[in-house]
């Protein structure tokens, strides 16, 4: 077991990794009341509920069970989370723990941080892609049709519980979605990282439990250090949105869980590195690396068919990190340096575009 700190003052929290924590681990030292309310949904909770409630030893539980799949982020689901914290009449001194991928833990933590104007949440992640970024730095929210993530809040969970055995039941494709995320460390900040990702890519696709726990270590390490320098987003945590404009035009585009996120993601880092080139900042060598490290990882190499130019301008302009109308791209000096811009010249942004449409 290993454990790192999201060093945010008073409201710091540990991220605790390891094999077999489901079902062993007490997590009531994070729970400061007599409830708990399981968020979950119906794929996961045959496979980890049972365990999860013994992590609340004495505890009231309750549970919600979500529909499973991105297509599902949305108000009509949060509710459900309302509806089953009233029915069961829990208090602002409520604890809710987030059970399941990146969905779950999304929509569990923008619950909690609008139940009775905010309540304490856990994450406890079990998707790669969940276990590596979005269990980790307090971005909650839901999906809107004409945006990814637009609705939505800064929460910070009390601990966030890591155990490697759920990647057991994850399916190949999942897995390569989580290494997307695992491969943006590596590209923007630890370029180390993204030379031992290259000797172990192989490894963390077969679901190795040595490279995966040092994977997901180093992803966490990376990912703790950008959120305590920057916990909202001011400056430089927006480096980790590499490829996630474009990506996040590409689910839109293609309909909420059509594409998985950490595809979208793939494919987007690549465009990124693309984009990159043209402006004269990585070498073509570097763009090169990068496009085979995303392409061994399993992820796509294209937009969706039938998207075209005007629909990335069109979807691409609904982003957060938007200002003044102005599309801000996050970008590659070199490897293991990501910085966020509008500076670019337009008509490189369309020769990206132009290159990944079919």
């Amino acid at each position: 077991m290993k454990e790192l700190k999201v060093d945010l003052g008073e409201r710091s929290y540990p991220i605790v990794i390891g094999s077999g924590l489901l079902g062993s681990y007490d997590l009531t030292p994070w729970v400061s009341g007599s409830q708990v309310m399981i968020v979950t949904n119906e794929t996961v909770a045959p496979l980890y509920l049972e365990k999860a409630k013994a992590c609340f030893p004495g505890k009231q539980i309750d549970v919600v069970t979500l529909p499973d799949g991105e297509e599902h982020k949305n108000w009509q689901t949060l509710n459900l989370i309302f509806d089953g914290l009233l029915e069961n009449r829990h208090t602002r001194h409520t604890t809710i723990a987030a059970l399941g991928g990146g969905v779950v833990g999304d929509m569990a933590g923008f619950a909690a941080a609008c139940y009775q104007r905010g309540v304490p949440f856990i994450q406890i992640p079990t998707t790669l892609l969940s276990q590596v970024d979005s269990s980790v730095g307090g971005k909650t929210g839901i999906n809107h049709p004409l945006g990814k993530n637009m609705v939505g809040a800064f929460h910070q969970p009390q601990a966030v519980l890591i155990d490697t055995d759920t990647l057991e039941t994850l399916p190949a494709r999942e897995v390569s979605a989580g290494l997307a995320e695992v491969i943006k460390y590596g590209l923007i900040r630890t370029p180390q990282f993204l030379g031992w990702l290259e000797d172990h890519v192989d490894a963390l696709r077969a679901l190795d439990t040595v490279a995966l726990g040092e994977a997901i270590y180093r992803s966490c390490e990376c990912k703790a250090e950008v959120v305590s320098l920057d916990e909202k987003e001011g400056g430089l945590r927006a480096i980790l949105n590499l490829g996630h404009t474009f990506g996040h035009a590409i689910e839109t585009f293609a309909g909420y869980g059509n594409w998985l996120h950490g595809e979208a993601v793939g494919t987007g880092m690549m465009m990124a590195a693309d984009l990159s080139v043209r402006e004269g900042h990585i070498s073509p060598s570097d763009k090169d690396r990068t496009n085979r490290l995303i392409r061994r990882a399993g992820l796509p190499e294209r937009a969706p068919e039938g998207m075209t130019e005007e629909d990335f301008m069109r979807l691409m302009a609904v982003d957060k990190k938007n200002v003044d109308g102005q599309i801000r791209l996050v970008l590659l000096r070199e490897l293991g340096d990501a910085w966020v811009t509008a500076d670019y010249k337009p008509a490189n942004l369309r020769a990206t575009l132009q290159a990944f449409i079919r």
